[in-house]
């Protein structure tokens, strides 16, 4: 973890706001990941956070990658594009999933000449891909249990169990090829016997299909939805490895390839904001902090994410509990409401918020024309 005194040298060299993404942070929650689910491949959500360089981190270190849209391929593509066609070809084949199942027809048009993995969900979606991708490798995605998910997933996307196999043959009666099952148990999922279910249903699913006469099913993705430590409150990896890898060994042999989505486990912890206070004021008694950074950038994930971030400050002090609020003229601005800060802050000092690295810096705009925060690179 970046210490708070190099967090200071990094502002004194480049001002604020800033966003300081540690690649060794990267390195070892992927190494993490591997040390504890050794059956399964992580295929990085590059949707968490698609800057080219903690993509390229990761594929160095061994990763796949989850795209879902093209915009998210190509990131992975430029890092590839100079193999050898044939080389380049298998590589995209076996290291990338489209994991959106929706899309749209030119989106699979552009999909067909790469030939990834993708998903799919419903009858429509089989129609689409059997006239605009018909070369590609499907997977489909079932609607599972997003019980205490930070973010639930399964109202959107998902084939309900009684006519997941009734899919997987209508696909296949169209001349198509499914390659396995997919799920998600929702975003930041603290609830681990979400897990649990969603491997014995992906089971359950196997088995049916078999027993209709469709046996060529050899993957099966469990997804995303491993969480970052945000807090005490998270149980560790570990524990929740512990439950998968029980199921997995139960239920699936060893041929079938296990698959995973991880993107807030591998990014989150990895990045750290950086602000400045530029105002101070106290409304109803209540003393305000104004930095220069906020939902609209860096904090969008308050917004988008469902997210609450943690401010700290280098500066120590007594305490009271102080409202932040980012840069803009929109009230809509706001970090927190309930930050425990020194009282005794004023205009310059700093604060940070460590474990942003995820679904921040990817949702920043110029809204009011104030830039998003830069974004700095260490340990690389």
């Amino acid at each position: 973890m970046i210490t708070a005194e190099a967090l200071q040298q990094l502002v004194e060299t480049h001002g604020t706001p800033l966003f300081v993404i540690d690649h060794d942070e990267l390195r070892n929650n992927y190494a993490t990941f591997k040390k504890y689910l050794p059956r399964v491949q992580a295929y990085y959500a590059v949707k968490a956070n698609p800057d080219p360089a903690i993509v390229q981190t990761l594929f160095d270190a061994g990763a796949s990658f989850d795209v879902a849209s093209m915009p998210e391929f190509m990131v992975v593509y430029d890092i590839i594009k100079d193999m050898p066609e044939n080389e380049r070809q298998e590589w995209i084949w076996d290291k990338i999933v489209y994991a959106n199942p929706v899309k749209a027809n030119e989106t699979l048009v552009e999909l067909d000449r790469y030939k990834p993995l993708i998903t799919f969900d419903n009858r429509e979606e089989i129609s689409k891909i059997k006239q605009y991708a018909p070369h590609s490798g499907l997977m489909l995605r079932l609607r599972v249990s997003n019980t205490g998910a930070m973010v639930e997933l399964s109202s959107k996307f998902g084939a309900g169990p009684g006519e997941a196999v009734d899919l997987i043959l209508e696909a296949v009666k169209e001349g198509l090829t499914v390659e396995g099952l997919s799920f998600h148990v929702g975003s930041q999922t603290t609830n681990f016997e979400n897990f649990v279910q969603a491997i014995n249903l992906a089971a359950h699913i196997f088995r049916e299909a078999r027993e209709r006469g469709y046996d060529k099913m050899n993957l099966l993705d469990i997804g995303g939805g491993f969480p970052a430590p945000y807090d005490d409150s998270v149980k560790p990896f570990s524990e929740l490895a512990r439950k998968i890898n029980a199921e997995l060994e139960r239920l699936f042999p060893p041929e079938i390839e296990i698959l995973a989505e991880p993107g807030r486990f591998m990014v989150a912890t990895a990045g750290t904001a950086v602000s400045t206070i530029i105002g101070k004021a106290v409304r109803d008694g209540k003393l305000c902090y104004y930095v220069d950074d906020g939902v609209y950038h860096t904090f969008s994930g308050i917004i988008f994410d469902h997210c609450q971030y943690h401010l700290e400050s280098f500066k120590k002090g007594p305490t009271q509990i102080c409202t932040v609020f980012g840069p803009t003229c929109d009230a809509l601005d706001v970090i927190s409401m309930a930050e425990e800060l020194p009282y005794n802050l004023e205009r310059g000092d700093l604060l940070y918020s460590r474990n942003i690295g995820a679904y921040s810096g990817a949702s920043s705009t110029w809204f009011n024309g104030f830039p998003p925060a830069k974004v700095i690179h260490v340990n690389r």
